[in-house]
This record gives C-alpha cells, structure tokens and sequence, in this order.
C-alpha cells in the first residue's frame, strides 16, 4: 500500500490535473499518469504589442503559457515547451530584478514577474522540474507538436476575440484558484495546494460592518485558499466567498480604531475586512491557518496579550 502522504499527493495532483483540463482550450492531453503539477500564475510575457499578462502552467514535463477568454473564462494554449529542452537565463537591465528569460525549442521567451519573491519562487521551480525532466530515462508521454498548439500572439488574441470559438460563460468558476491567479497577478504551486488541503479550518467569526460599530455572527469556512460564510453551521449554501490568494493577514493597525480583542485583518490592496474570534487560542489558529495557504505572509507577530489588540471593523464581502 502506498504510504498516506504519497496516497493524498497522488490524489491532489490527479484532481488538479482534471480541475485544470476544464480550464485549458489547445491542449488535449493534459491529464497523464507520469505528469506532476508544479505552479502556474501569471508572468508578463514581452511581445511586439509589449509586455501582455499571460497565464502559465508548469509541469513536471511541460510549460504552458497561455491567455485567459473574456467570454469563456478558459485558457487559450499559446504554446507549449517540452522541459527537457528548456533553458532559463537571468536577463540584463531594467528586468534582471524580476525578469527571466525561457528558451525552448525554436522559442525565447522573456517574462517578468510581479516581485522578486515571485521570480524566485518560478525559477526555483523551472530548475528542479527542468532537471528532473532531464534526469528521466524516458517518457511515454506524446505532445502535440509545436505548430498544432503554438502561435503568434497576435492571431491567438483574434482567436480569443472571435464569437465562433466563444463557448458558454462560465461565470461561476472565477472564485478558483487559477482565475483568483489571473486577476491578483499571482501563482500558487503544488506545495501550496497540499497545504492547503491540511490547513482547513471553521468556526464563528463576528465581522465587522462597512460602516457603524456593528458585528455580524457568521459561520466562516475557510478551505482551498477561500473563505464561505455561512448564517449557521448547518447550512448548505454559503452566503458569500471571499477567495484570499494575495491577502495579508494580521492584526489591525493602530489608525483602524479597533477597541476590541481577537480581532485580524485581511487585506488585499484597498480592500479591508476585519473579524473578530472568540478567543486568544482560535484568533491565532485562524492567523496560523490563513498565514500558512496565503501567498503573502504577515510579518507582524500573533496576539501574545489581549491588552496590545485592538479590533477592527470591516468592509463588505
């Protein structure tokens, strides 16, 4: 029998394989037993039209890159590299920061990244994955060829604007994971994905209105790097979703004005949602728990003495 966290391994990757074959348009044969998710998110992709969001998806045999579908909510494949002939490059100037540069085939690509953090957390990955695809022996996996699934930005951006390869909308997928990616310009990997599915977490939280000094009692779950609030913990329905790839949590600052205890803040950009736990102990498991699956982490230290806290109201979700 396979030890447990192999099993829970296995499953995951198998899951996040099928997950993302609904999302992906121009590659077909995604789903393979010998193939590992590593990362995907979002890189700056430098083409004659300049620097263009793009999504990539990382494998343990193949890098995707690809442009995400107003009408679809899909993937379009731009092209594909095969990492056993995949070379990476610090580039020179304005992007030797944040910027690499891939080679693959008859292909260079130069990206940027959203932060150092996040350069070194792709070209980490791009290394050990591009190694171990060369350490192989063999493969039994096929690829398309470069020509069925790779083209110039350009006519792939007409393809994904064109209303006869537009299929039904697919409103109700954008809280996943890899959309939450594309519009917070991040990247989660298969490491975040396992910690995730263990750092699982529920209970009472009384959140803090918009406006007024009003707290709400909800029923908050927090699993798959997302937030449901409930009216009760028998509910089948969540009132909302609050999706935190990108948040900080932590406790408020003093400007909040928050005179309560066991009070954290999320906060993502302008957006600001302050909750109040029950007690020192479940305060800071939800820190611990929404630090630990969140791509930024708080750097300022869990309650320690319920006279330093202050609490804080909160924004609508």
């Amino acid at each position: 029998m396979l030890p447990v966290r192999e099993t829970l391994e296995h499953s995951e990757n198998l899951a996040t394989l099928c997950e993302l074959q609904r999302d992906i348009v121009g590659f077909d044969s995604l789903i393979h037993p010998d193939r590992k998710f590593i990362r995907h998110g979002c890189l700056l992709k430098h083409s004659r039209k300049g620097y263009q969001q793009r999504m990539f998806f990382l494998f343990s045999d193949i890098l995707l890159y690809t442009s995400r579908s107003q009408a679809t909510l899909q993937f379009k494949v731009h092209g594909h590299m095969p990492l056993r002939g995949v070379l990476i490059e610090e580039p020179e100037g304005e992007l030797a920061y944040n910027g690499l540069i891939i080679y693959g085939g008859n292909r260079a690509l130069t990206v940027a990244a959203n932060s150092v953090e996040e350069k070194e957390r792709w070209r980490q990955d791009l290394q050990n994955a591009i190694q171990l695809a060369r350490d192989k022996s063999d493969t039994k996996i096929n690829y398309l060829s470069l020509k069925s699934c790779s083209s110039s930005d350009e006519h792939i951006d007409q393809q994904t604007n064109d209303a006869s390869t537009q299929t039904r909308p697919q409103a109700q997928r954008s809280n996943m994971t890899v959309h939450v990616c594309w519009h917070r310009n991040t990247s989660i990997s298969m490491r975040d994905e396992l910690l995730a599915v263990e750092n699982q977490l529920s209970g009472y939280l009384l959140r803090k209105f918009k406006s007024g000094n009003g707290w709400q009692k909800l029923w908050v779950v927090f699993t798959e790097f997302c937030l449901f609030f409930y009216k009760g913990c028998m509910d089948d329905f969540p009132l909302a979703s609050l999706p935190l790839l990108g948040y900080t949590v932590g406790p408020p600052e003093p400007e909040d004005q928050i005179a309560k205890d066991f009070v954290f803040k999320l906060q993502y950009k302008n957006h600001i949602y302050f909750f109040r736990a029950e007690s020192e102990y479940t305060y800071n498991r939800w820190i611990e728990v929404i630090n630990s699956t969140t791509s930024h982490k708080s750097k300022r230290p869990l309650l320690t003495d319920t006279n330093e806290i202050s609490l804080a109201p909160l924004t609508g979700i």
